[in-house]
């Protein structure tokens, strides 16, 4: 999966926490989300007229895309056969942030787990 694809993929399944996510569908659109994020950080003090139209456009797709985000997470976590729910790890400061994303990192079970099919395969 390519970066279009997936953010394709990730706003198609806005609301699907049901199945699972590949690891390129996780973090193309992870990317994307991190994109905006720096140039919304590197515009917020400039004082031109470009960099504020940028910095609400960016502001824009961050707010719509933290669904899609959150999840993508969900299901990237079902892809390694790990429920949902340990994406609530996240919100312990600092360290749950690093303990959920070195679970997102591992390649996901290889077939069928209790959360669907691999989402790699071509059936």
């Amino acid at each position: 999966m390519n970066f279009s694809e997936s953010i394709k993929v990730c706003f198609k399944k806005i609301f699907t926490i049901k199945g699972r996510a590949s690891r390129s569908e996780y973090w193309w659109f992870h990317l994307m989300w991190v994109i905006c994020y720096v140039i919304l950080l590197l515009t917020a003090d400039q004082a031109s007229q470009f960099a504020y139209a940028l910095y609400w456009m960016t502001a824009g797709v961050l707010v719509i895309s933290i669904i899609p985000l959150f999840t993508a997470s969900i299901r990237r976590l079902h892809d390694c056969n790990k429920s949902g729910a340990y994406l609530f790890l996240s919100f312990i400061p600092f360290i749950g942030s690093l303990i959920v994303i070195f679970m997102l990192i591992p390649e996901g079970s290889k077939g069928k787990n209790r959360f669907g099919k691999n989402p790699l395969s071509k059936r």
